[in-house]
């Protein structure tokens, strides 16, 4: 899950069922936030237990809609597409990670992005992770 223009949080689940991704997103998003998701059924849902819900249906080849009509396209998924590449793209050197090794792969990756640090500048932030 990524915050639009904030932080992201990656955890593998043992399947893609509604009763293993619900308790992953009651615990991280507060209730009643919007949320947008592309038209995948396990989030058909959000709204009862309690979250604002806009979906886009790539299916149909619709990729981002202005409900409001104001000239901005507020329903889209493209910051989690976005993320979703460059995580590819940083694994893919890393050929053939085991399932065992993925989650701390994973959760560097999630560090990186949220720390918003590049290069050597990220050296004292992951020193000071690590130590405490």
């Amino acid at each position: 899950m990524i915050q639009r223009g904030g932080q992201v949080i990656i955890n593998m689940l043992d399947n893609v069922r509604k009763a293993t991704i619900k308790p992953f997103i009651t615990k991280h998003v507060a209730k009643g936030t919007q949320t947008y998701t592309d038209e995948y059924s396990i989030y058909n849902s959000l709204e009862e237990w309690g979250y604002k819900h806009k979906s886009v249906c790539h299916g149909k080849s619709e990729y981002a809609r202005d409900d409001d009509k104001d000239g901005i396209y507020e329903v889209h998924v493209n910051t989690m597409e976005g993320f979703w590449s460059l995580l590819r793209s940083w694994l893919r050197p890393h050929r053939g990670i085991s399932q065992e090794s993925l989650p701390l792969y994973l959760g560097f990756f999630e560090f990186v992005h949220n720390a918003g640090i590049r290069g050597k500048g990220l050296l004292q932030p992951l020193i000071s992770l690590l130590v405490t």
